[in-house]
């Protein structure tokens, strides 16, 4: 398959391709911007892999971009990025990896394409097109990525215990990318996610609520939410929530599965708004449920008081999630608070939520 008349109708791939044969580096661009070009999705992030120096490519191709282009080098990690206007690029020498047992940082070396697209995270990540002249616009996918795209699943390039092993991020990124393109989680795949989910551990609190906030910005973050869960890693960075899961009968007087039904709120609010702080308002709004549970006989089971008790629970549940607990915090702990009230003595700007959190579990918004 060929994208140069694709690539030809933006002037940046012609720049890029014209620094690399001025650098006579080898180059390709890899990632996320060939998947959602694949998925007609659009993408503003280009990466570029070399082999040869990434630096060296990116301050020939801001040269010929722009006067005004900045380019932003990390040596460290022998990256750059070139920024003017609305172009960004980032540029990377190819390189292969290995991993300590006790981090997720990589000991790295130069390296071929191959050895780059073998390092990546999944097949549907793994594809590459060329810039080079004697093949421009070529896709290169050695793990059958296209396939997958088209079969809606995904799929490890390597031994997926060994692709989670070495970097555990990699998990969360399976049920983030899932629940953001609707995509199957191979079996395979999933079932290593369970078999190294406590290597989760090693993993910064920041890295992980970062993936998590993009699965709860998803189109339908209970797809997300369900991978989490039944492969156990839920458990492990959000067991306050898997608390809420399971239902309990007495004299033959169970109560409604309050996990379930907080997934079903959840997207019931993501279906009326895109804000990142009322979808966590609907995570949390029945979140101390576990602890407020009493089973009377002449009332059944009750939950009294779980609304205040919610609220006293969300700053503990923001500093250990790493989210902000300033105005941010404050307004999903009012909608925690205030969720059970009559709309009608709700202020205007949190009836929404109220509105949305008490529609029955099957119902969607339009």
């Amino acid at each position: 398959m060929n994208f140069s008349e694709t690539l030809n109708q933006n002037p940046v791939f012609g720049l890029l391709k014209d620094a690399a044969k001025t650098q006579k580096l080898e180059s390709y661009i890899v990632g996320g911007w060939v998947r959602d070009l694949i998925l007609n999705r659009n993408s503003k992030d280009i990466d570029v892999v070399c082999v040869g120096s990434g630096i060296d490519l990116a301050q020939a191709f801001a040269q010929k971009l722009s006067e005004k282009a900045e380019v932003t080098i990390f040596k460290n990690f022998g990256t750059a990025m070139v920024k003017d206007g609305a172009v960004e690029v980032e540029f990377v020498g190819a390189r292969k990896e290995s991993y300590a047992r006790d981090s997720r940082k990589p000991i790295v070396e130069d390296g071929s394409l191959e050895d780059d697209q073998n390092r990546r995270d999944f097949t549907i990540n793994a594809l590459a097109i060329s810039l080079n002249e004697s093949n421009f616009g070529d896709l290169i996918d050695p793990f059958g990525g296209l396939e997958h795209i088209k079969q809606k699943v995904l799929k490890t390039p390597l031994d997926p215990n060994i692709t989670f092993s070495d970097d555990p991020l990699r998990m969360m990124r399976a049920c983030r990318f899932a629940s953001q393109l609707n995509f199957d989680i191979d079996p395979d795949t999933f079932e290593a996610i369970g078999k190294n989910k406590e290597r989760i551990a090693i993993i910064s609190q920041e890295r992980i609520t970062e993936e998590l906030n993009k699965i709860i910005l998803s189109p339908v973050p209970s797809y997300g939410f369900k991978m989490l869960y039944f492969s156990g890693l839920l458990h492990l960075i959000f067991p306050e929530l898997v608390a809420l899961q399971g239902v309990e009968t007495q004299e033959g007087r169970g109560h409604k599965d309050n996990f379930f039904h907080t997934l079903q709120v959840l997207d019931n609010v993501a279906a009326y708004s895109n804000d990142l702080w009322l979808r966590w308002a609907a995570i949390l709004h029945d979140i101390a449920k576990p602890a407020t549970k009493r089973y009377f006989p002449k009332q059944g089971w009750t939950f009294h008081g779980h609304e205040e008790k919610g609220a006293r629970m969300t700053p503990s549940i923001f500093r250990k999630m790493k989210l902000p607990t300033n105005e941010k915090m404050v307004f999903v702990q009012k909608l925690v608070r205030l969720h059970l009230r009559p709309i009608a003595l709700v202020k205007e700007h949190n009836s929404c939520f109220c509105a949305v959190a008490i529609l029955p579990r099957k119902t969607t918004i339009k």
